[in-house]
C-alpha cells in the first residue's frame, strides 16, 4: 500500500500570497493535486475548510505536510487537538523537512514544543501590533477614518439641518453621504444659532 503525502497551506489575509508555501511543498514531495490551502483565515480560526479537506484526506499510513506548525494551528490546544488526531489515525505531521510521529513519546514532546513557540511567537506579533498602534497614536499618526465631508461642508450641514427646512434624507442626497454619516456629523457640530437670528 503506497503512503501517500498530503500538504496544506494557509495565509491570514486575502492579500498574502499562498505561491511560496506551494512551492516549499512541492519541494517536499507533495504532488499539485493533493495541496489543500485556505486563504483570508486565522490559525486561531478553527473554521478552515482547506484544512479540514487535507485532515479527511489523509489516512493511516499518510503523512501531512506543512512548511511551518504556524501555518496549521496558532495556539497550543488546537495544535495539540490535531496532534492528537492525526495520531490516533495512524498519521505523520511533517513540519517542513522534519517528519514528526506524534504517537511516539519524543516526537509528541517535540511537537508540543513547537506549539507552545507557536503561540508564543504569535502572542508577540500581537502585542509588539498593540503597542505600535498606541505609540503611533501617541504621536497622532493613527486618527482613524477621515471625515468624508471637510470642516466647511459639516459646518454648512449643520447650518442647513438648524433652519428645519431639511431632512436627514434630503441632506444625505445633497452632500452624497449616508444617513448614519449625517448623524455623526450633527454629533460632532455645535448647533447653530440660525434660530435665534
Amino acid at each position: 500500500m503506497t503512503h501517500i503525502l498530503i500538504g496544506y497551506a494557509r495565509c491570514s489575509t486575502d492579500k498574502q500570497d499562498l505561491a511560496v508555501q506551494k512551492q516549499e511543498l512541492l519541494k517536499l514531495g507533495v504532488s499539485a493535486d493533493r495541496i489543500y490551502t485556505d486563504k483570508g483565515f486565522t490559525g486561531t480560526n478553527r473554521d478552515r475548510p482547506g484544512l479540514d479537506q487535507a485532515l479527511a484526506a489523509v489516512r493511516s499510513g499518510d503523512t501531512l505536510v506543512v512548511p511551518k506548525l504556524d501555518r496549521l494551528a496558532r495556539s497550543v490546544p488546537d495544535a495539540r487537538a490535531i496532534g492528537d488526531s492525526l495520531a490516533a489515525r495512524g498519521v505523520k505531521l511533517q513540519l517542513g523537512t522534519s517528519v514528526h510521529d506524534p504517537s511516539d513519546p519524543m516526537g509528541k514532546l517535540f511537537f508540543n514544543i513547537l506549539a507552545t513557540f507557536a503561540e508564543f511567537e504569535a502572542d508577540l506579533i500581537k502585542l509588539r501590533t498593540r503597542e505600535g498602534m498606541a505609540v503611533a497614536r501617541a504621536k497622532g499618526k493613527l486618527r482613524g477614518k477621515k471625515p468624508k465631508l471637510s470642516d466647511r461642508q459639516q459646518k454648512e450641514l449643520r447650518r442647513m439641518y438648524d433652519t428645519g427646512d431639511y431632512s436627514i434624507s434630503d441632506l444625505a442626497d445633497l452632500f452624497s453621504i449616508s444617513r448614519p454619516t449625517v448623524y455623526r456629523t450633527l454629533g460632532r457640530q455645535p448647533v447653530t444659532s440660525v434660530l435665534a437670528a
